[in-house]
């Protein structure tokens, strides 16, 4: 590392989790890679997820599937969140299947069609998160209208889905019984639903009757478990990124001495104050000011005091610390290391927040993946 702070990913981790949620789920895996593969590089991952046994990649917009598709990955991709004038037509000629939630999108979709080149889609229904989905109140409209179009050539259903909010587990089985109701109202029809998917990695771990013939696997990959009491490690999964910096400065102060804006903390005795030189500008939440740890030579430190948009400080007492030494924000906590897990407790939110809100400011190294 030469620079000031790095994310280093673990693509063979990547793999790994991908193997790992497979063999536990035993269906077909759609490797969901949005927003930059959740902070740790959309393209990088979709081909570390492939290796590992991935058959679909699944992204939030039709952008970022197009960009999948760009740097050449020939795997089928799927995209399910559109802006309401979205034009569909470089997705169709791309190969991208289309995530549709209302009749209006279904329509758009089919006329984004040419001879030879159906639009692919997968029917989302609307099963009680209220987001997008295709509402209870209109399925049989939207069905009877894909049933049409599939009929013609234009469109070619590839799958039907649902998302579950992870309220609880009777919520998601509640969830997944009324998904039923869809899956028998599209077989009614006479079409083949193609892959059919309800669980993203929460309802795979803790409902397997949501698993159906595919799961979406999106923060398990990154080697987390959404799920409470269940740790990724429980699962065999391995957390693939690391947030690494260096001590920038370091300078003995005496009792008393205040730190960073606010003096919020102020040393008890004489020590030892180390600059670390990442800041929320970069991701860390600075709602964990004076509660985040993180480790230098074996050894944990909290922050002290707040976070500024560009750097920190922590108070290492007596510890031996030199300009340069390693510093390690987050990682595998196997390995002693603070997790982005706990991040996440100090700073009031999830995992998912923590990782993918890892800046551009922070270069991304890549090991593994040979």
């Amino acid at each position: 590392m030469t620079g000031l702070r790095e994310a280093v990913v673990d693509l063979d981790a990547v793999s790994s989790n991908v193997r790992r949620m497979q063999s536990l789920t035993g269906g077909r895996i759609i490797a969901v890679v949005k927003a930059d593969g959740y902070g740790h590089g959309a393209q990088q991952v979709a081909r570390a997820a492939l290796r590992g046994g991935a058959e679909i990649l699944g992204t939030a917009d039709v952008d970022e599937a197009l960009a999948l598709r760009a740097s050449g990955i020939d795997a089928p991709l799927l995209s399910w969140l559109h802006a309401p004038d979205q034009d569909f037509a470089p997705a169709v000629a791309a190969g991208v299947a289309l995530g549709v939630s209302s009749e209006r999108e279904l329509l758009r979709a089919a006329d984004a069609s040419t001879d030879g080149a159906p639009a692919h889609i997968h029917v989302k229904f609307d099963t009680g998160l209220s987001r997008n989905g295709v509402p209870r109140s209109e399925w049989t409209r939207v069905v009877d209208a894909t049933a049409s179009l599939v009929g013609t050539g234009r469109v070619d259903l590839d799958g039907i889905f649902t998302h579950l909010s992870n309220t609880s587990d009777d919520d998601d089985r509640a969830a997944v019984r009324v998904f039923e109701e869809a899956i028998e109202l599209v077989g009614s029809r006479g079409l083949n639903p193609g892959m059919i998917h309800a669980a993203a990695t929460a309802a795979a771990i803790a409902v397997p009757e949501s698993r159906f013939d595919t799961v979406r696997l999106g923060i398990g990959m990154y080697g987390f478990s959404p799920v409470p009491g269940v740790t990724g490690a429980s699962l065999g999964l391995v957390p693939a990124m690391s947030l690494v910096s260096r001590v920038a400065s370091v300078k003995t102060v005496a009792p008393g001495t205040g730190v960073s804006y606010g003096y919020r903390y102020r040393t008890t005795d004489r020590s030892t104050l180390a600059l670390i030189p990442v800041g929320y500008a970069d991701g860390i939440p600075r709602q964990a000011s004076s509660l985040g740890e993180v480790a230098i030579r074996g050894r944990r430190h909290r922050v002290a005091g707040r976070i500024a948009m560009d750097q920190f400080v922590v108070d290492v007492g007596d510890e031996a610390v030199e300009v340069g030494d390693e510093v390690i924000l987050f990682g595998d906590p196997a390995t002693g290391v603070p997790s982005a897990a706990e991040w996440a407790e100090h700073a009031g939110t999830i995992d998912y927040d923590i990782v993918t809100r890892i800046g551009p400011r922070v270069p991304r190294r890549y090991t593994g993946g040979a």
